[in-house]
């Protein structure tokens, strides 16, 4: 056994509840036991926060802290989505401040090296203070009750480390009205102090629009005069680096934050993707991970992502999701679609991978005997027409007016006849090459036409990433001119008689060769 083992009535851990206090490794100044796992709760007002701040720090040293180490979680113990930071060594950790009611500590030693340890204090604050996490929560005092008299508070955030510009939302937002905002009102500032450029004023019931800060910095500064309040607010805050992405490519990728680590709670994330008129988007969920449904319920009521048709929260839902699913892909009907994360307070997960890729508008069209292809030049400025063919390289299209065209039979450009539940097509593959230096990435697109009924559809299969698309996906289906679409799943089956026929008379004019040439010899 170990001397420094923790023996049976050393304080270790447990809930504080007083409006301030401290507390300590066991032994302190001693050295702490061996093997020693201890987590302190702290609970203070709702409303409040919690100042937590350190006098003395020494634990064993690991470049990980994978030996002894002292983590700081937002809210509740062992939840990674709360996890503020992980410490050890002599460097003294930083001041921190609670993004709520709750803040936890916990200290593990292992069975090697102790050391002194560590002296904290933490105190209730009714407003205000420095909050240094990836995302969190601030409200005004009392809320949502009605917010004190002669009140002034500061929040200041921003100081993660690898922290990126700060995306700001109002969830709730009622005050005292009055032109300028003279009275009662919430001001911003694009950095640490009131000498930054200022980000906005507001106050009555409309909520301040969402702020993106321009440095890792912000400053929040809510004041109260002495009479007429409100509810007050309550708004979210989160890194906006990997939390607000717009992308206008043909092709990307993109995760929740961290991933595949866990996810900060309480974020509101948005990913947009527009691409140009004409284009739908296609989305592949690669991996997803989230908190799952609520019991109560069956529902995504805690964290979830949606997807969006037309690039606004207004537009129509396309899907909503949560848990741990695989999930089809999801097609936008317009040219933008918008996903967005929503986390909680609590139980964060590995989050999720995505890949989308933009379809090409394209009308295709076929007669008994030729395939009509065209495409809007505008959707693909950048190619030469030699970049855009059917089958071989040497049926590429042409231009013709503002639009790509291809205009061939049957018989040639690698075109094939298959039979397909008990119909008889003809098949092409369409190339569309997007290859740049030595980065090649070419999108095909499966061109598909029943003769008897002269109708045609269009489906990739291949995109950006064929190893991870590995089904082929219907993401075009025959489209008019003018964009609408003709469900490809209606077609029914036909008559295949002109394919026999023309079969028969190919068999019989190769039978008549044989003959002739059989007559010759002899």
């Amino acid at each position: 056994s170990h001397p420094l083992l923790c023996p049976p009535g050393i304080k270790c851990g447990g809930v504080l509840s007083a409006p301030s206090g401290n507390f300590s490794s066991p032994n302190f100044p001693g050295l702490y036991p061996y093997e020693t796992e201890c987590t302190w709760l702290i609970v203070v007002a709702e409303g409040s926060s919690v100042l937590l701040s350190f006098s003395h720090f020494e634990l064993e040293y690991h470049d990980t802290c994978a030996y002894d180490y002292l983590q700081v979680y937002n809210g509740a113990a062992r939840d990674r989505g709360n996890l503020l930071g992980t410490f050890c060594g002599h460097r003294l950790p930083p001041p921190f401040s609670s993004a709520w009611h709750v803040m936890a500590v916990v200290f593990h030693s292992d069975r090697h090296v102790a050391k002194r340890g560590f002296a904290a204090a933490y105190r209730k604050d009714a407003c205000g203070g420095q909050l240094t996490g990836l995302s969190g929560e601030i409200t005004s005092p009392r809320y949502p009750e009605s917010y004190p008299n002669d009140a002034e508070c500061r929040w200041s955030i921003g100081g993660a480390s690898g922290g990126g510009p700060l995306t700001l939302v109002f969830a709730d937002f009622q005050m005292e009205g009055g032109q300028g905002c003279g009275f009662d009102y919430v001001a911003l500032f694009d950095g640490p102090t009131i000498t930054a450029p200022g980000l906005g004023r507001y106050c009555g019931s409309a909520r301040p629009p969402r702020t993106v800060s321009s440095t890792p910095h912000l400053l929040i500064i809510f004041k109260s005069d002495f009479n007429i309040g409100g509810r007050g607010f309550k708004a979210h805050f989160y890194s906006a680096g990997e939390c607000q992405e717009v992308f206008t490519t043909i092709k990307g990728n993109f995760s929740s934050p961290q991933y595949p680590n866990f996810y900060p709670n309480n974020l509101e994330c948005q990913w947009s993707i527009q691409l140009p008129p004409g284009y739908r988007v296609k989305v592949f969920f690669l991996d997803m991970e989230l908190e799952g449904r609520s019991s109560l319920t069956g529902g995504c009521d805690y964290d979830h992502l949606s997807a969006f048709d037309g690039g606004t929260e207004n537009g129509s839902l396309l899907g909503q999701w949560c848990g741990w699913e695989s999930l089809a892909p999801v097609t936008s009907r317009s040219n933008r679609l918008l996903l967005v994360l929503h986390t909680d307070r609590n139980t964060a997960k590995r989050g999720f991978s995505i890949s989308y890729v933009g379809v090409v508008p394209m009308n295709v069209s076929c007669t008994r005997t030729d395939f009509h292809i065209q495409i809007p030049v505008q959707s693909l400025p950048q190619l030469e027409r030699n970049r855009i063919y059917l089958g071989t390289p040497s049926c590429a299209a042409q231009v013709v007016g503002r639009n790509f065209k291809i205009h061939t039979r049957f018989d040639t450009c690698g075109t094939e006849s298959q039979r397909r539940n008990n119909t008889s097509v003809i098949v092409s593959t369409l190339y569309i090459d997007f290859s740049v230096g030595d980065q090649e990435d070419i999108h095909q697109y499966e061109v598909q036409c029943e003769p008897k009924r002269k109708e045609a559809s269009v489906t990739l299969i291949a995109g950006p990433d064929p190893s991870r698309l590995s089904q082929a996906e219907n993401l075009v289906d025959a489209q008019k001119w003018e964009g609408e679409a003709i469900d490809a799943r209606e077609i029914k089956s036909q008559d295949t008689s002109d394919i026999v026929f023309i079969s028969i008379c190919i068999l019989a004019g190769l039978l008549m060769v044989i003959a002739v040439v059989g007559l010759v010899l002899l």
